[in-house]
């Protein structure tokens, strides 16, 4: 195959949105509030975003990234072990530190960068790693780096994963077990509870990836460990800051005292610049202001089952688990493609999962939920999604 084969497949594949408009040719012309946009020049409720509590136009998260700019410039122009570290730096570890009452934090330049660096330090030849089948790329490509076995299980089964450390043949090999709290495209929780009992059972350490769960889940918003009450058990985990706090970057913390070796050991942590400092004084602001005001969580469920009830009068197969990511199961790639198109035509942006970002014939539209979102948000978009499911014969009923 010629090396620009795949290249021109993907164009291909491109001609199946024309003449309306296509992912990654969508483009944000203005930004209106926290959930509203102006796309292709009309006004548009955003539900396609990870800004769960809100806080990207947060006056104290705006100043906070406004005042960094003018005390220290727009970069670091360098790595954390050159140049790039900055007293803002870590401060901001200790910050989640605290908040997660563990003993040790070091950040990341992207989430992405978090799972890479971590996974492929601490992993070797002589390791096994078991992930969960519907683990996020960044996961999956955090394996390809290492030298160890890499084991799927079952998405979400305890059980699966018992048997498959049970088979592993006995002897001094590391195992690590890499699981995510609300996984992001079906919105689905992890039984942790279960699966740390399986760990601890068989001698394994626990990586928790609550990228998507950071903020909204727990009394204290530290995800979906802390809310299923393992968060002292879990050995390793993985916040993302581009979501609920409303920046750029990922953060691993651990009662680990070795976690502190990472800036030497990891490479997608070694050779690239550290964190602007605007961005990681906006994160510090956001995580004060998620700690001081857990209302914001309470808006947030409260969106979220409008949202989810909305969607069922109306004639919509959603996903079974309450969380901010709503999917609407769509199957077929034609008729969730007319639908993605004609929803965002009247002002409305939700996330397009077609293959191959999902098997054949089990296309998703995923729409999140944010604390921003006010009740004429809701009805907006409500009703956007019970014309245009109607028009299309996707849903029975427009429903207003």
């Amino acid at each position: 195959m010629d090396l620009l084969e795949k290249l021109r497949s993907i164009k291909a594949r491109r001609a199946k949105f024309e003449p309306g408009p296509a992912p990654g040719a969508t483009v944000i012309e203005r930004v209106l509030g926290p959930c509203e946009v102006v796309v292709n020049g009309r006004p548009t409720l955003m539900f396609g975003s990870n800004n769960y509590l809100g806080l990207t136009l947060h006056p104290d998260v705006v100043a906070a990234a406004r005042d960094a700019v003018a005390e220290y410039g727009t970069g670091t122009t360098g790595s954390r072990t050159a140049n790039g570290t900055l007293g803002l730096h870590e401060q901001l570890e200790r910050d989640l530190a605290d908040w997660f009452g563990k003993r040790h934090a070091i950040i990341f330049s992207t989430g992405y960068q978090a799972n890479l660096s971590l996974i492929g330090a601490l992993c070797g030849p002589d390791d096994v790693i078991l992930i969960d089948s519907d683990s996020h790329a960044s996961i999956y490509d955090a394996t390809r780096q290492t030298a160890s076995q890499v084991v799927g299980f079952r998405h979400n089964s305890p059980e699966s994963l018992r048997k498959k450390l049970e088979r592993l043949p006995r002897g001094p090999r590391n195992r690590l077990v890499v699981v995510e709290g609300l996984y992001s495209i079906r919105g689905d929780v992890a039984p942790l509870k279960a699966i740390v009992d399986v760990c601890r059972a068989n001698g394994a350490y626990v990586l928790v990836d609550e990228a998507h769960s950071l903020g909204t889940y727990g009394p204290n918003g530290l995800g979906c460990a802390e809310a299923q009450g393992v968060l002292e058990h879990v050995d390793f985990v993985i916040g993302t800051f581009s979501k609920s706090l409303a920046g750029i970057g990922g953060v691993c913390v651990s009662d680990h005292p070795e976690l502190g070796a990472l800036h030497f050991l990891a490479r997608a942590y070694v050779f690239t610049a550290s964190g602007s400092p605007s961005n990681i004084a906006s994160v510090r602001a956001a995580v004060r202001v998620v700690r001081r005001e857990p209302g914001l969580r309470d808006q947030l469920w409260a969106n979220i089952r409008r949202l989810r009830q909305g969607l069922q009068e109306r004639g919509y197969e959603i996903g079974s688990t309450e969380s901010p990511i709503v999917p609407i199961l769509t199957g077929d790639e034609e008729r969730t493609i007319a639908l993605w198109q004609g929803l965002l035509t009247e002002g409305l942006y939700v996330n397009l999962i077609v293959p191959p970002g999902c098997p054949q014939d089990e296309c998703v539209l995923r729409a999140s939920c944010s604390a921003a979102h006010t009740p004429e948000h809701l009805t907006r978009a409500l009703n956007i999604f019970g014309r245009v499911g109607a028009e299309l014969g996707v849903t029975p009923v427009a429903l207003s």
